[in-house]
């Protein structure tokens, strides 16, 4: 898989999901610090035939050395030569020991996380920008509201989330938060900010109730090792994130809305189709656009950008190109088949094949709000310019962009780039006073 695949962010994809749950014996620490120090080792050397020896069989499957290089190198294109390994954690996630690996590179410092099976073999490799500091952003009052753990849905894909509610009387209008591509935790943390964190709290501060959870891609990868789709990575749990809040006493169950950002927003009309009883939708930054063609567009802007290697960015345009042109010509034929394309089964790219984001929502009679950051290289404003032009004359319909802002809805100045993920920032108090104001006239 390459480094931004199916991704809300070129630095935050997952580049494989652990291939098989193993109810690990735990190893050392300093045993699994030097493994995957070690790994990654191997990576920066060059050597992959070393590092797919040390793969499991699944693994070795998806991720043969030439796809090991292949990944190495769409890394360095986006965020710069290799420099040096600064440390490494290890946790404990889905019956995994999991090293996260901070390596320096000359654009940007990432963690890559290798995950270790209980025979001591690799099932599991992604990339996250590496964590820094966070504090709450000024526009949140913690006295306005508490949390509260919660759980949604049930069985083995249960996931763990957060229900921050106002304080005071309700019943209180409630948003589910739905995330964007990638194994997100429950903030949606993306280097120094926690997308979801923020429009949380932050909205709770104005009266309003907000779920957020662990994307199911995070908390039961191994979950999606053979055939899915779109639908058990991110519909069904938004809907039954919308059907918990109708059952709790303090939500007004006639004012449960989603909100969705990237993956989260594009899918919104679909989640919207399956729960009608919703009160609305929030698309924050979702894509008008095939999903193949995303991927190509964002990895042609970063190639284009000031630095980039272009021999490494060539490479990896060839190969997405190559894996572009597969999605497009899958069949119903294809549907039994396991062989990931573009870093997913051919399941997943058929059941998007006639979906088209804009159409579905303008078949709904629900308000919409549909808000863009205008430096946006991910989601852009031709993406913002589909959901005007499907959803114009809508009365229900409201439309709006933010110049500054990129597509975690920070604000910025110039090119936006992956290395500006990195910085400690908030959400914009304009969005977060946007999407409240507009919540709260929908009575």
């Amino acid at each position: 898989m390459r480094i931004n695949l199916r991704s809300r962010l070129a630095l935050a994809a997952c580049l494989l999901l652990p291939s098989t749950v193993a109810t690990a014996q735990e190893r050392p620490v300093s045993d699994l610090r030097a493994a995957g120090q070690a790994f990654i080792g191997l990576l920066a050397s060059g050597d992959f035939a070393a590092a797919e020896s040390k793969l499991d069989t699944t693994m070795r499957r998806l991720m043969p050395a030439a796809r090991l290089a292949e990944t190495w190198t769409a890394i360095q294109a986006q965020a710069g030569a290799f420099r040096a390994v600064r440390g490494a954690t290890v946790s404990r996630v889905a019956g995994y020991q999991v090293v996260a690996v901070t390596c320096e590179f000359a654009k940007a410092s990432l963690d890559l996380q290798v995950a270790y099976s209980a025979a001591g073999e690799v099932g599991g490799l992604h990339i996250v920008p590496t964590p820094v500091g966070w504090s709450a952003p000024s526009y949140v009052t913690p006295s306005a509201f508490r949390s509260e753990g919660v759980v949604v849905g049930s069985g083995a894909v249960s996931l763990p989330g957060t229900l921050t509610m106002p304080t005071g009387r309700g019943p209180f209008p409630a948003i589910v938060l739905v995330h964007g591509s990638g194994p997100n935790d429950q903030d949606e943390s993306v280097g120094g900010v926690k997308v979801f964190r923020d429009l949380a709290e932050g909205l709770a501060s104005r009266g309003i109730a907000v779920l957020r959870y662990e994307k199911r891609t995070r908390a039961h990868p191994a979950s999606f090792t053979g055939h899915f789709t779109v639908n058990d990575e991110t519909v069904n749990d938004a809907v039954a994130a919308a059907a918990l809040l109708r059952g709790h006493a303090g939500i007004d169950s006639a004012r449960v809305f989603v909100l969705g950002h990237s993956l989260g927003g594009m899918m919104a009309p679909r989640i919207g189709q399956h729960d009608p009883r919703l009160a609305g939708l929030i698309i924050l930054a979702g894509t008008t656009r095939a999903l193949e063609d995303v991927i190509m567009d964002q990895t042609a802007y970063l190639a284009a950008a000031a630095g980039a290697d272009s021999a490494a960015a060539k490479t990896q345009l060839d190969a997405l190109r190559t894996g572009a042109a597969r999605v497009r010509t899958l069949t119903p034929a294809d549907s039994a088949s396991l062989t990931p394309v573009l870093g997913a089964p051919a399941s997943y790219w058929l059941d998007l094949r006639s979906y088209r984001p804009a159409e579905v929502a303008a078949t709904l009679g629900m308000p919409i709000l549909v808000l863009q950051g205008e430096r946006d290289y991910q989601v852009t404003m031709g993406d913002y310019a589909g959901w005007r032009a499907a959803l114009a004359g809508k009365p229900q319909v409201t439309f709006r962009t933010y110049p500054a802002l990129n597509h975690l809805f920070v604000a910025g100045t110039g090119k936006s780039l992956p290395s500006e993920y990195a910085a400690t920032a908030h959400v914009s108090e304009e969005v977060v006073t946007d999407i409240a104001g507009w919540v709260n006239r929908k009575r």
